[in-house]
């Protein structure tokens, strides 16, 4: 049986670690090693969904977003879902996930969101319900929010099924 293919984005701030949880994802590895991403990489991975059905991901690796420059809606075009990561040892971070999520929707307004509060293995516990509460809701749109850890592999598979079988 065949695989459908869906594109899915990675969009979040400079050194949140986007390309770190599409390397743990894809290959298994992890790297302290920072390299950002200029323009777009692109990844492939089949996954099998729970339904049993194949499914052939798309992953487009956005360089990250600051102030100064936004993201190209053209990237974001013909994208069935975003993951939107935030670096959970920076605030400003997670607060910049609202005009993240307000530029995929407004490419993608049927587009599926999940959230990757990344890092989480250098988070207390405790301080986690304070950094949640400067996420806002998406609506429906909006699938789930993961504390993921490219380095420990926390949370990262669930992070992209959970995307994947919203399709």
């Amino acid at each position: 049986m065949s695989a459908v293919t869906k594109k899915i984005c990675m969009v979040g701030d400079f050194g949140v670690g986007k390309t770190s949880l599409i390397r743990r994802f894809v290959e298994r590895q992890f790297s302290d090693r920072y390299l950002s991403t200029v323009g777009v990489k692109i990844s492939r991975k089949t996954v099998t969904l729970a339904n049993d059905q194949p499914l052939k991901l798309l992953i487009w690796d956005l360089e990250g977003k600051t102030k100064f420059k936004a993201i190209a809606p053209t990237y974001l075009q013909g994208s069935s879902g975003v993951l939107l990561v935030a670096d959970a040892t920076r605030t400003e971070t997670i607060q910049g996930l609202t005009q993240h999520m307000q530029d995929f929707l407004t490419v993608n307004p049927q587009g599926y969101i999940a959230v990757a509060l990344n890092k989480a293995d250098l988070i207390d516990s405790d301080a986690r319900p304070v950094l949640e509460k400067h996420l806002t809701a998406a609506g429906d749109r909006m699938l789930a929010t993961h504390w993921t850890s490219a380095k420990t592999g926390q949370n990262v598979d669930l992070l992209f099924e959970t995307l994947a079988n919203a399709f």
